[in-house]
């Protein structure tokens, strides 16, 4: 199986901030969004570029992978935006495909989606198999409550069909895909609440907008040491089932399936991956 990439904890930074362009490179994150659009005054958009632009191809961030955020392709700066990134060391960006092999992107440049808007997800498996290219859905809950007129409640349940819709397009077209942010920066239980959720619905991690929601995220979207170590004991006990002939195991009461053994085998591998950062 191809080695998981961690994304429990993937942090906005905006494209504009030098200072913290360069603290990303010290953070415990497992990716960077570094942001052209939102988090980007008008009159900052053009530095905002030159910025990310220059930090990405300094490098310097390790094991972090680097997604560009770019404008809207409706806006003044969509079209430079993808011109740059498409050449710029980002491992991903967020939005066109078309441009970027026009402007000499490489294969290796994986295109992600912000699936932010009811007609978006409606249509998230249209999208999810609309290009090779595409690697991964970014929820855009704040964009979503806004169109929908929905509360942003402790449980999310406006969002969860939404959620799900999304998951579900995502899984079947074998992408990842990251759950969208939590706004309140005081209120370190929601926060870790909302991981919690995220981690149970599927998610690969969670999209943030603090350093200081670094640590629960990672932690929430990990294995812990008890399901890595039940999953090492499957894979044993399969493992001496097979080599016995065997095509039934049992373990600690439980009967084991090929589908638990294709779970326990993703999930060391995560876990491994986690390790070696």
């Amino acid at each position: 199986m191809t080695q998981p990439r961690p994304r429990r904890s993937v942090l906005y930074m905006p494209g504009s901030n030098a200072r913290a362009l360069d603290k990303g490179r010290t953070l415990d994150t497992d990716g960077l969004i570094l942001d052209l659009e939102d988090a980007v005054a008008p009159d900052a958009k053009e530095l905002a570029r030159q910025q990310v632009c220059a930090a990405t191809k300094e490098g310097g961030y390790g094991h972090r992978e680097l997604f560009v955020r770019v404008n809207a392709l409706d806006t003044a700066w969509g079209h430079a935006d993808l011109v740059a990134a498409a050449t710029s060391g980002a491992h991903a960006v967020l939005k066109a495909d078309q441009i970027l092999r026009a402007s000499g992107a490489p294969d290796e440049l994986a295109l992600w989606c912000m699936m932010e808007t009811p007609r978006g997800i409606l249509r998230a498996e249209e999208i999810a198999d609309s290009c090779p290219r595409l690697a991964g859905f970014v929820m855009g809950t704040s964009d979503l409550a806004k169109d929908l007129h929905a509360a942003h409640t402790a449980m999310r349940l406006p969002m969860l069909v939404g959620l799900g819709t999304c998951l579900l397009a995502a899984r079947a077209a074998g992408l990842a895909i990251l759950d969208g942010v939590y706004l309140d920066l005081e209120d370190a239980e929601g926060f870790a609440a909302s991981c919690r959720q995220g981690a149970e619905l599927g998610f690969d991690g969670k999209t943030l907008i603090h350093p200081k929601q670094l640590e629960a995220a990672n932690v929430a979207f990990a294995p812990s040491d008890e399901l890595i170590a039940q999953s090492r004991t499957i894979l044993a006990a399969w493992d001496e089932a097979s080599k016995a002939g065997k095509g039934v195991v049992v373990v600690n009461g439980k009967l084991v399936e090929s589908l638990h053994v294709e779970n326990a085998k993703r999930l060391v591998a995560l876990a491994d991956a986690i390790a070696s950062r």
